[in-house]
């Protein structure tokens, strides 16, 4: 089966850097399936799980958003934070996940420390459930 070239680097340095027959990113306007020839094209990212597809086995990476660039033999995901899996503190994500909700129930709607508490949970909770499978 034919493969394709993928890496997806954060500002932190290369998350993931293999040949894969498919994959499956949420864009911001849909998910989309990427194999071998596909056309080129950009498109951002939306928080969540890229699932990397390789001889009947499937790679997850957690993505906080950031943009997927598609050429016929490689993508490249260019990812804010991306983190495999099997690499997930899962102890560390349920901690950010309650602190975020203790700066929910502290906040008004309207401030600033209440959307950056929404977002902290929402990546939290990618995080836990691409390390749990629940994508």
């Amino acid at each position: 089966m034919k493969t394709i070239k993928v890496n997806i680097v954060t500002p932190d340095g290369p998350v993931y850097d293999s040949e894969v027959n498919m994959i499956i990113a949420n864009t911001v306007t849909g998910e989309i399936g990427v194999l071998p020839g596909h056309i080129p094209m950009v498109a951002p990212l939306e928080m969540g799980a890229i699932r990397l597809k390789k001889d009947g086995q499937t790679d997850i990476v957690a993505v906080s958003g950031g943009f997927l660039e598609i050429r016929p033999d490689q993508v490249s995901i260019l990812a804010q934070a991306a983190e495999v899996s099997q690499d997930i503190d899962l102890i560390r994500a349920k901690e950010a996940v309650k602190r975020a909700e203790e700066r929910l129930n502290l906040t008004k709607k309207d401030d600033v420390d209440f959307k950056r508490a929404e977002l902290a949970l929402k990546r939290a909770m990618n995080r836990i459930n691409v390390y749990e499978g629940n994508i």
